[in-house]
C-alpha cells in the first residue's frame, strides 16, 4: 500500500480536518460542524438507542456532562435512529446533549464508521463504535475506534481537558 494510500479503517485521521455535518437532532435542531465552531466537540457514532452498551455509553456521558462542560466541550451522539426514537431515548435517560440522526448514512460514511459487520454467520451493515474528539478550528485531534464502553468516557474526558 503507498504511503497516501488509506484503508477504509483509517480513511480519517488525528490531524485531518474533520469532515463538515450537519443533522437533525432531537432537540428539533441541528447538529453541523460550523454552528459548533469554537467549541471542542465529541462526536461519538453508537450503533443503536436503548441498547445495553449504547446505554451505558450514553449514561457515562450524561454522568460527566458537567466535566465535559469545564473543558468547553460539546457532546453529540449519531446513530441512523430516528429523531423519534432518539427523543425516547433521551427522556428516558435524561441525556443532557443532542442526539443527532444520520437516516440516510452519509455522515457515517464520511467519518469511515458505517462497516460491514458479522453476526451468527450472516454479514449487514451498521456502524462501528467510534468516537472523534475535534478541536475549536475543526481538527481532529483523537479517535477511539472499535469503542469498548468501559472506561471510554473517562479516556475521551482526559483527551478533552487536553484541548485548549
Amino acid at each position: 500500500m503507498k504511503s497516501a494510500e488509506k484503508t477504509n479503517d483509517d480513511r480519517l485521521a488525528v490531524g485531518d480536518n474533520a469532515p463538515a455535518f450537519d443533522m437533525p437532532t432531537n432537540s428539533g435542531g441541528n447538529a453541523s460542524l460550523s454552528s459548533l465552531a469554537g467549541k471542542n466537540i465529541v462526536l461519538y457514532f453508537y450503533p443503536k438507542d436503548d441498547t445495553p452498551g449504547c446505554t451505558v455509553e450514553a449514561k457515562d456521558f450524561r454522568d460527566n456532562i458537567k466535566e465535559f462542560d469545564k473543558a468547553d466541550t460539546v457532546i453529540i451522539g449519531v446513530s441512523k435512529d430516528s429523531i423519534k426514537s432518539h427523543e425516547k431515548f433521551v427522556e428516558k435517560y435524561c441525556l443532557p446533549f443532542a442526539l443527532a440522526s444520520s437516516e440516510n448514512t452519509s455522515t457515517l460514511e464520511d467519518y469511515g464508521v458505517w462497516k460491514e459487520k458479522f453476526n451468527y454467520g450472516k454479514s449487514y451493515l451498521g456502524i462501528e463504535r467510534t468516537t472523534f474528539l475535534i478541536d475549536k478550528k475543526g481538527i481532529i485531534r483523537q479517535i477511539w475506534r472499535k469503542v469498548k464502553v468501559d472506561g471510554h468516557v473517562a479516556a475521551v474526558l482526559e483527551a478533552a481537558k487536553g484541548l485548549k
